[in-house]
């Protein structure tokens, strides 16, 4: 009956601890996430921005006048700006399901040295090149990807 007793006692002791651990987690995402976001944010609308716009504009200046396209420009970035704020909502709880509130801490400490601080600021730039550059490749993997499924079906007596 003891045994009992101490492994029930045990059983809610945990799940307070991993209850308490995972506030203490979602706390440090919540400060990981503020410092990340903090310009991220405007700094990724603004790289998005100057990577996708001059396609759109190009598209679509010989149809339209110049104040509609400034206008369609500043509703891009403000929409852009909007869905970024957003998304980054969410990030704290995936923060914490992923690291202990020691590692986001840890994290924290980091962003706050002037690495961490220069990588705030530089990798939105990395990442915006790197998809930029990834984006044709990817293109070149789909149409791979289709040709290839397409000649097998119709080895196979698949026919469109």
């Amino acid at each position: 009956m003891r045994i009992a007793v101490l492994l029930v006692a045990l059983t809610f002791g945990i799940g307070s601890v991993r209850a308490q651990d995972a506030a203490e987690a979602l706390q440090a995402a919540n400060e990981l996430a503020s410092i990340v976001s903090a310009d991220a944010v405007n700094q990724i609308s603004r790289e998005l921005t100057a990577s996708i716009w001059p396609n759109l504009e190009n598209s679509l200046k010989s149809k339209i006048d110049d104040a509609t396209l400034s206008e369609l420009r500043a509703d891009f970035e403000r929409r852009l700006a909007q869905f970024g704020a957003e998304a980054m909502k969410d990030a704290p709880a995936v923060y914490a399901k992923y690291f202990t509130a020691h590692e986001l801490r840890d994290i924290t400490a980091f962003y706050r040295t002037p690495t961490g601080a220069k990588a705030l600021q530089t990798m939105p730039k990395v990442m915006v090149e790197y998809l930029t550059g990834v984006r044709p490749k990817v293109q070149e993997f789909q149409q791979g990807v289709r040709t290839s499924v397409q000649e097998i079906l119709q080895r196979h007596g698949y026919r469109n």
